[in-house]
């Protein structure tokens, strides 16, 4: 079985190969791909991308976006995809601090909607980082 896999940020092309399965973070749960998918559109939502090739399964924690799905291919547009590896730990967790200090502030309803955006995308990096340490 072969599907392309792309995925892309406002930054680069995260990734661009041929993978066996896709295992997506959507709005309604997680969704799994393999060749010759009904075509869909959906939303992704903040978590970890999952796709496996050659029988090894590698992780990506991605950001909000869109993915494009065909019999053949798999396009997710996304603002974030990083490995475990590109991930500041202590980085995000003090941005994940900053945030939910953040919210504690009177804030208007689009600054709440871009705070809670952010510790999305950092639980969905933290859980990515920590999670090989819970094993």
């Amino acid at each position: 079985m072969a599907l392309r896999l792309e995925i892309v940020t406002p930054e680069k092309r995260t990734f661009s190969d041929v993978v066996d399965l896709v295992v997506l973070p959507g709005i309604e749960g997680e969704m799994g791909v393999l060749e010759n998918h009904a075509d869909l559109v959906t939303t992704l939502s903040p978590g970890e991308l999952r796709y496996t090739k050659g029988g090894e399964e590698h992780e990506l924690a991605v950001g909000e976006g869109v993915v494009e799905i065909t019999g053949k291919s798999v396009a997710v547009l996304t603002d974030m995809a990083v490995s475990e590896a590109e991930i500041d730990e202590a980085a995000v967790a003090e941005a994940l601090e900053r945030a939910e200090a953040a919210l504690k502030e009177k804030l208007g309803d689009e600054e709440i909607a871009t705070v809670q955006a952010a510790i999305q995308k950092s639980m969905a990096q933290l859980h990515l980082k920590r999670k090989r340490r819970r094993v």
